[in-house]
């Protein structure tokens, strides 16, 4: 089993940065793909970026590029998510999870295990 505990969420304005942060702890995670997703009210959970434990390769949504950094501290079992020039759009809980696998990763079922959420809400 792995946990993962989100925080760092919170209400923002239009242009605000934001970063959250996905503790890990649990099994061996080293051979794992991480990543956030989101889900606004009333949609599907929404791939927002990966990154693999061991070598650090990414991949984001096409939404949140040049806006949005994932990254991960491997000697805490931290993953963040850098978020910057924020949008009403991006209003949704976040949520971090872990993965197996190594395909399709921007479909969440291809995730096994799953944090709680923690709530981004951009609004003026």
């Amino acid at each position: 089993q792995v946990q993962l505990v989100e925080s760092g969420g919170g209400l923002v304005q239009p242009g605000d940065s934001l970063t959250l942060s996905c503790v890990l702890s649990g099994r061996s995670y080293d051979r794992m793909i991480m990543a956030w997703f989101r889900q606004a009210d009333g949609q599907e959970r929404e791939f927002v970026a990966s990154i693999g434990w061991i070598g650090g390769g990414t991949i984001y949504a096409d939404s949140v590029k040049g806006r949005f950094t994932i990254a991960r501290d491997k000697a805490s079992g931290t993953m963040y998510l850098q978020m910057s020039v924020l949008k009403p759009e991006d209003t949704a809980v976040y949520y971090c999870a872990a993965s197996n696998s190594n395909s399709n990763l921007q479909s969440p079922s291809r995730y096994q295990y799953w944090g709680r959420g923690t709530q981004v809400t951009v609004s003026s």
